[in-house]
């Protein structure tokens, strides 16, 4: 039997950003956990424009291949873990664009949040983009990876974590297989 499919999801999209050595490692992690079969995505590669479809997304008709390829790979996932900054207390704009071109794919998804910043740890970003998940019928996790002072963590481009950010990853991964396995009659 196959494993149920987890997609990371790499939100910052600027040159020079964190989230993407935060996005292998955590990649590697969910790797190692065994529980998903993961893919690692990146929003800077996926590049989508900002919302250009001409209909509401809850119609699913959509007029460009950027939504259709979009559309099937969130749908072929049953989780989803989103790498997120903070950026002026929020959450960054490609991560609500991505978000704002679908509506009925998210349903019933498992959603884990690994976020980074200063102090705050990007927390702040996490509670501003809950809502919003929420209202779209995606499952948020309340256990979730919270990397404060993450620029003490980054060497020479590489993300190396350390006991209290392993621990974390543990327990939300744990939890998504659990969580995962509940909403799985939800799904069509």
């Amino acid at each position: 039997m196959s494993k149920p499919k987890l997609l990371v999801i790499v939100t910052s999209t600027r040159p020079g950003r964190m989230g993407l050595p935060i996005g292998r490692w955590f990649f590697d992690a969910a790797t190692r956990h065994g529980g998903f079969d993961v893919e690692l995505v990146d929003l800077a590669e996926i590049n989508l424009p900002l919302q250009d479809e001409p209909h509401h997304p809850r119609l699913r008709q959509y007029q460009h291949e950027h939504t259709r390829r979009w559309s099937a790979l969130i749908e072929s996932a049953a989780a989803l873990v989103w790498v997120m900054p903070e950026y002026n207390h929020g959450y960054t704009a490609p991560l609500k664009n991505a978000i704002d071109y679908l509506v009925h794919e998210w349903a019933w998804k498992t959603v884990g949040l690994v976020s980074y910043g200063g102090l705050s740890g990007g927390i702040r970003a996490t509670q501003l983009i809950k809502p919003i998940m929420t209202d779209l019928k995606m499952v948020v996790l309340a256990e979730a990876v919270i990397i404060p002072f993450v620029s003490q963590l980054m060497k020479d481009d590489v993300f190396e974590s350390n006991e209290s950010v392993e621990r974390q990853a543990e327990a939300m991964l744990h939890e998504m297989v659990r969580v995962e396995q509940a909403l799985r009659p939800l799904r069509p």
